[in-house]
C-alpha cells in the first residue's frame, strides 16, 4: 500500500507505526529487544538498535507525526537528528499524547496533517 502520512507513538519499550489515506489503514509494531549483559552502556546500544529499527520501518513514507511520552519524544528525537538526519525532513511533527487507542491516533494525524499540508501550502494527497 503506497500512503503518504503516518503517525508513529514510540516509548522506550515499543513503537507503533499507522500509515493511512482517506480509505486504509495499515499497522506496524516494532519492539525493543533488551539486552542482558554486563556489558558498560548495553541499555544504550539497545535503545540505539530499537530507534534504528524504527528509523528503517519508516523509510520511504513522506511525512510522519511522531507521538508519545515527552522523553520518549526526545530520545527519539535526538537520536533521529544525530544518526538518521535523512529522515528529518520526513518527520512533520512531534506531539506529546497519552496512551491513544489506534483510531484516536490517526484521528490525531489527520487533523494534524490538515492543519499541516494547509500552513505548507501543500495538498494532500488522497
Amino acid at each position: 500500500m503506497t500512503t503518504f502520512h503516518a503517525v508513529l507513538r514510540i516509548d522506550h519499550q515499543s513503537a507503533e507505526i499507522l500509515q493511512f489515506d482517506a480509505e486504509h489503514l495499515e499497522s506496524q509494531r516494532i519492539k525493543a529487544h533488551t539486552h542482558h549483559t554486563a556489558r558498560h552502556a548495553s541499555g544504550v546500544r539497545s535503545e540505539h538498535e530499537f530507534y534504528a529499527a524504527v528509523c528503517d520501518a519508516l523509510a520511504g513514507i513522506p511525512e510522519v507525526l511522531v507521538t508519545g511520552s515527552k522523553t520518549g519524544l526526545a530520545d527519539f528525537r535526538h537520536y533521529a537528528e544525530k544518526h538518521r538526519p535523512a529522515l528529518a525532513p520526513h518527520i512533520a511533527g512531534y506531539e506529546p499524547v497519552d496512551h491513544p487507542t489506534a483510531p484516536q491516533l490517526v484521528a490525531l494525524a489527520r487533523k494534524f496533517f490538515l492543519r499541516h499540508d494547509r500552513m505548507a501550502g501543500t495538498p494532500t494527497p488522497s
